[in-house]
């Protein structure tokens, strides 16, 4: 009696001490294993399309989650023009008047030579405006970043989100990042940038060299720059360089060139040196275009290298496959010749929200996933010749305008609006159509 007692009593403590170990080991692994986040609609990269799309959505009911890499808003450049189709689409998601508040618009162009000695009829060439509906506008790009945040509920936004890996499980994607967090989605954006992880998953090629690179600045004149406000342009000696104020203090300019044609190291990142370039540069040029240079404090100079997506794997490459697409830089990539990089951005958020939303309310027994799926396929449709259009458009219009070629030179200067002042009209000439969905 007393032995079986014993074996008994042993059995119990084995039974509890394997019971504590089980319950020691599920612990363990819960804390290794992170809990998956549910999100319906997933946004990569909270810059300028990325915000755009969550508050085009917002706009419409329809709640997102944006996942942006930097622990918080992207500071990088300085301004950017936006042109008519930007605050076509900037009114569709209710914020254009907002920008229109702080910016300065531009009436007019004027376009020369550098040299400004030269007798050339590039010199001080002026436009008026023949080409539908126009508008144009330097908006400080920290501005309209902070504007978009706001406008957004809050949460919106998870900082500090790296992603590192994208996985498909059934009609879902897991995205993980890099602290270990794991979000399952429906609907995949990816507006990621130039070198967007969403782009590669789809299999897009990565974006090329345009063999050039940009010289970038941003000036303030405390008491007034008293220019009128024009778009200014000019060209010479294989540099294009141009300025345009954002309002009566601030100026933003620009310097694109070809640094094998001047031995340009463009590792280069120290201001002073970037400076001094576009000053040898732009030596003969009239005083008002050294004086924008001269003021800029190095503090407000940045240099990038150049880089578009071929316009053919625009064309018949996956910019959207089984819920998942990509939009702005990361869609098209383009050179800045028609300052439409960050205005075709804006275009890509509205369509992309108007077609989810189109499809979310459609009737009809097909779950969200393959609603959603078949509205990114609409947006697909109806961004892939534009972008096509535009990256085309930009790379061509820099190549001549930028050329030292005495040829190209000379059809340049008899044709001048042909290659200036006419491309960017007929492009930014463009209405994306209101962030309305249709009744079905």
């Amino acid at each position: 009696m007393l032995e079986e007692l014993n074996t008994h009593s042993s059995k119990t403590s084995t039974s509890l001490v394997l019971f504590f170990i089980t319950l020691r080991f599920s612990a363990t692994k819960s804390q290794m294993e992170p809990a998956i986040h549910e999100q319906d609609i997933l946004i990569v990269g909270g810059g300028i399309a990325g915000l755009t799309t969550a508050l085009g959505l917002h706009r419409l009911g329809i709640r997102s989650l944006v996942l942006e890499a930097s622990d918080g808003l992207r500071t990088t450049g300085f301004a950017l023009t936006l042109w008519t189709n930007a605050w076509i689409a900037l009114d569709a998601v209710g914020i254009g008047d907002a920008m229109r508040a702080n910016s300065l618009p531009i009436q007019g162009f004027e376009v020369g030579s550098l040299d400004s000695t030269s007798s050339s009829p590039e010199q001080g060439v002026e436009t008026d405006f023949k080409l539908g509906k126009f508008e144009k506008r330097c908006v400080r790009r920290t501005d309209l970043l902070e504007l978009l945040e706001r406008e957004l509920p809050q949460g919106s936004v998870r900082y500090s989100s790296k992603i590192v890996c994208i996985e498909e499980s059934g009609n879902f994607k897991l995205v993980h990042l890099s602290d270990g967090s794991i979000f399952r989605t429906k609907v995949l954006l990816g507006c990621d940038g130039v070198n967007s992880m969403v782009a590669q998953w789809l299999g897009l090629k990565s974006p090329v060299s345009a063999a050039r690179a940009a010289i970038r600045g941003y000036v303030v004149y405390p008491d007034g720059h008293n220019l009128e406000p024009k778009m200014y342009a000019y060209f010479g000696g294989g540099v294009r360089v141009g300025f345009v104020p954002c309002d009566d203090n601030d100026i933003y300019w620009f310097c694109t060139f070809t640094p094998s044609l001047f031995n340009y190291d463009e590792s280069e990142r120290d201001p002073s040196k970037m400076k001094q370039f576009v000053i040898s540069k732009i030596g003969r040029a009239r005083k008002h275009v050294m004086d924008v240079v001269e003021r800029t404090e190095l503090a407000n100079i940045s240099s990038a290298h150049l880089k578009f997506r071929s316009p053919w794997n625009i064309l018949f490459g996956d910019i959207v496959r089984n819920g998942v697409c990509v939009a702005g830089d990361a869609l098209h990539p383009m050179t800045p010749d028609l300052g439409q990089g960050g205005c075709s951005a804006i275009e890509d958020a509205v369509v992309l929200a108007r077609c989810l939303g189109g499809a979310l309310s459609e009737e009809g027994d097909e779950e969200d996933c393959a609603k959603m799926a078949k509205g990114l396929e609409r947006y697909g449709k109806e961004r892939r010749w534009r972008s096509f259009s535009l990256v085309s458009a930009a790379y061509v219009v820099g190549k001549l305008q930028e050329s030292d070629n005495k040829v190209v030179s000379f059809f340049r200067k008899m044709f001048l609006s042909k290659f200036t002042v006419e491309p960017f009209v007929r492009m930014a000439d463009f209405d994306c159509g209101k962030l309305v969905v249709a009744s079905t």
